[in-house]
């Protein structure tokens, strides 16, 4: 069952992420050609800070899923009743205290923005609705997480694919009639708002019992215990907006809002990939808080490695497509006005495959509820991640900010993985851990290096034939070495006869 659901909730969750992939680049390239590479800078900045903000939230949204696993495996009504009702009342407070942050962010707008020439009004007035939309968004989302933490990511990933289809056809309209960005941010407001709403009635539909006044007071040990994960996760968020979310204001800060437009094309194929990923793996956390509730560490190691094994093999395929289409994709689509150094674009493909390869941790790490005990890890990595990020972009300019971001993460995937998931929740040694990152990284990096070598000597002149060439080697040539090298494998045959017994059951089914 556990394996039905984490198949159903990733399917849903890739569907729904790989169409906003699609819309989001004719969104991208409408809104360039409408409004320009400055408001796409904006546009993206504004998006960053509105997520620092979002870290008024502590993490209690997690720390709640977690504590729902055990009363919805027992069917424990009663618990689930408080825990939402305690969920509901904290995160409007939690909205409240984003509003008074936000407000006081403003005065400090213009130089957070940095050389721009669209006028103070106007960019006080456009952070007011990027403000406004995040706080609507917390009075009415906590009801999703009840249907995450039951495995029922499906549910919301469908009612998303929805919001997705009208929301943009609108955005687009509006971009393509008026070219009015508060029109636009407004329509995104509405449309949140909207989804939000339906996915809160279709919560109180699957859970009645949600709707009944009486709620009995949420034990004292139950808020201890979210206490002491919320403690431990501020830290966490605090530590992955500072090495995630960062960038585009050093960006903005130190060489323009513009370069924060041309970036943002690039951007947004890295952000929408890791996205559909991360979502697919995320489908799985409630499975695996299952299956740490009631299966021996064996079994569970033997899951990990084999999530793993898909983890690497998504994000290693998928980085070295980045590399080899993403030139051409930007000639092709936007203009070679708008490329970027090569050097820029490499660093941004180790970086992507490392913040990719943390997921067949991270879903374990928050299935276990394992957020005090490294608590302090995400601070020393977001000092790691500012100083560094300041120093090489003063020696490597653009670059030198994902370089930043390359070096801190390495603190997570070096140390703080093994020492406080890996070993405490399987019972293995580290060396296991360390041999199989670097037996995994050197074969990205030797694949990586072979399929850009063969793209590199089939060269043409038109940059939309270019890219067509370069997927169809991507396609073929990592997965080869993959297959080569993997293939006797047993996390490889587990797959191969999961897929199977899919396509099987689906043909009787047809049949």
């Amino acid at each position: 069952m556990r394996t039905y659901n984490s198949i159903k909730n990733m399917f849903f969750s890739v569907i729904s992420n790989a169409l906003t992939i699609m819309i989001g680049f004719l969104v991208q390239r409408v809104f360039l050609d409408s409004l320009g590479t400055e408001y796409l800078g904006l546009n993206s900045l504004y998006t960053n800070i509105v997520s620092m903000l979002a870290l008024a939230d502590l993490g209690i949204g997690t720390a709640i899923i977690y504590n729902l696993y055990e009363p919805i495996a027992k069917k424990n009504k009663n618990k689930i009743k408080s825990l939402m009702r305690f969920y509901r009342n904290t995160y409007r407070v939690i909205a409240l205290i984003i509003l008074l942050m936000g407000l006081l962010v403003i005065p400090f707008l213009p130089i957070i923005v940095g050389k721009t020439t669209i006028p103070v009004t106007k960019l006080v007035l456009f952070f007011l609705l990027f403000l406004f939309d995040t706080v609507a968004s917390y009075l009415l989302c906590y009801k999703r997480n009840l249907l995450y933490a039951d495995q029922k990511v499906y549910v919301t990933s469908i009612v998303h694919i929805g919001y997705l289809l009208v929301m943009n056809s609108l955005l687009i309209t509006i971009l393509l009639t008026t070219s009015n960005f508060y029109l636009f941010l407004i329509i995104k407001i509405i449309m949140r708002i909207l989804e939000n709403v339906i996915i809160s009635i279709i919560a109180d539909k699957k859970y009645p019992y949600l709707k009944e006044k009486e709620v009995k007071k949420l034990p004292k040990k139950t808020i201890n215990d979210i206490i002491l994960k919320v403690k431990g996760l501020v830290f966490h968020k605090l530590g992955s907006f500072f090495v995630l979310g960062t960038d585009n204001i050093l960006i903005s800060m130190f060489l323009g809002v513009s370069i924060v437009g041309l970036y943002n094309n690039y951007y947004l194929v890295i952000y929408a990939l890791n996205a559909l990923i991360g979502q697919g793996f995320t489908a799985f956390t409630a499975s695996i808080g299952n299956l740490l509730t009631v299966e021996n560490s064996k079994k569970s190691y033997e899951v990990f490695k084999r999530i793993r094994f898909l983890n690497f093999w998504i994000s290693g395929y998928t980085a070295i497509s980045i590399l080899t289409v993403m030139e051409s994709y930007i000639s092709s689509w936007y203009g070679e006005e708008y490329l970027l150094p090569t050097i820029v674009l490499i660093v941004l493909v180790i970086n992507y495959y490392l913040t990719v390869m943390r997921y067949n941790v991270s879903v374990f790490k928050e299935a276990a509820g394992i957020f005090h005990e490294d608590r302090y890890i995400p601070i020393m990595e977001s000092i790691t991640n500012v100083v560094a990020s300041l120093i090489f972009l003063k020696f490597f300019g653009l670059a030198g900010v994902f370089l930043g971001t390359i070096v801190s993460s390495l603190l997570l995937h070096l140390y703080s993985y093994p020492k406080y998931v890996f070993k405490p929740l399987f019972k293995e040694k580290t060396s296991e851990y360390f041999k199989s990152i670097i037996k995994y990284f050197i074969l990205f990096i030797v694949s990586a290096v072979i399929t850009w070598g063969v793209c590199y000597l089939v060269k043409v002149n038109s940059s939309i034939l270019q890219m067509i060439i370069n997927i169809g080697i991507s396609l073929i040539v990592p997965n080869l070495i993959y297959y080569i090298v993997l293939h006797n494998h047993s996390e490889y045959k587990y797959f191969k006869k999961l897929l199977k017994k899919i396509i099987d059951n689906r043909v009787k089914k047809e049949c």
